[in-house]
């Protein structure tokens, strides 16, 4: 696997490496060793699937707060998203920023978040599917979430938002003076 870091520590895109023949290809999508040897959380619980019908859907911003925070895997397997991070960190250098990643079904690229960031996304295409590795089970009385739109961000969404639930509309707006964690 190609380790690449963005610009806010700690978060990655992973890229595998193709062992290619006559048949097709094989790579790696997760190795423990490689994780540890990089310093990454290789704590792996539960993985998820999320469906999207429409381009244009934004899912997010969520984390889980202590005792449960969790590190994630993510993977679209089918079709395209703008997969974001945000630094909630309280003593990071780089707390309220973002970064994003393209990731399709066709590069197979992977975003690793670690702990201490809200995650969200916005599908590029009609059909897309989304597949998450998480270092910890979900737990609903610990489950948060910030503005996908919140302004201190300012998180440029590359296509028209055409869909979000309730619940991630009425997120509140983040109070720099709050903790989040």
């Amino acid at each position: 696997m190609i380790f690449e870091e963005m610009k806010i520590k700690g978060v990655f895109v992973i890229e595998p490496e193709l062992i290619e023949d006559e048949r097709g290809f094989f790579a790696c999508s997760w190795s423990r060793s490689e994780f540890e040897q990089r310093g990454l959380n290789p704590r792996m619980l539960q993985c998820n699937i999320s469906f999207n019908f429409k381009r244009g859907t934004v899912r997010g911003m969520h984390y889980q707060q202590m005792p449960h925070e969790e590190a994630k895997l993510v993977r679209c397997t089918r079709g395209a998203m703008f997969d974001v991070a945000v630094d909630l960190r309280s003593e990071s250098a780089t707390r309220y920023q973002w970064v994003a990643a393209e990731l399709t079904a066709d590069n197979r690229r992977m975003l690793y978040i670690p702990e201490g960031f809200a995650h969200g996304y916005q599908t590029l295409v009609d059909g897309t599917e989304i597949f998450y590795q998480m270092s910890e089970t979900y737990h609903p009385e610990s489950a948060r979430g910030v503005r996908w739109d919140d302004q201190l961000f300012r998180i440029a969404w590359p296509e028209r938002v055409v869909c979000v639930n309730d619940r991630d509309n009425t997120y509140p707006d983040i109070n720099p003076e709050v903790n989040l964690e």
